[in-house]
């Protein structure tokens, strides 16, 4: 069987924060490896149509998930359920490297609602 456009070449997007690589993509999940540069953070967002896991392959980060904000390291993982608000901050000098799984009915890049963002994107 062949390989899938997605599976023969990587994605990588550009963000304020650092950037991502689309590591695979399927109708009903997606998985990506997040590169934040230091002292750099992610919008608060939430989505409506995906779950995400996050797994720190790299480094420590500051995870806020729901209420709970909590420093995760190397290993470590963290669950968001869609609705929920999230966000991934670096407070070190060194990158950080995530590992996202996203599940779900809908994986655009469209499915973020933003509350809080340091880079003047579109906030609610």
């Amino acid at each position: 069987m062949g390989l899938t456009t997605l599976e023969k070449e990587s994605i990588t997007e550009y963000r304020p924060w650092g950037y991502f690589t689309v590591l695979e993509e399927k109708e009903s999940y997606k998985v990506k490896k997040l590169i934040v540069k230091p002292h750099q953070r992610l919008s608060l967002q939430l989505h409506y149509h995906r779950d995400e896991q996050w797994i720190v392959a790299k480094g420590k980060a500051l995870l806020r998930c729901g209420e709970l904000v909590q420093e995760h390291s190397e290993g470590e993982c963290a669950t968001i359920l869609r609705g929920q608000l999230h966000r991934i901050e670096n407070t070190s000098d060194e990158e950080v490297i995530i590992i996202e799984v996203q599940n779900g009915e809908y994986l655009g890049e469209d499915d973020i609602v933003r509350f809080e963002d340091d880079y003047s994107r579109a906030v609610i």
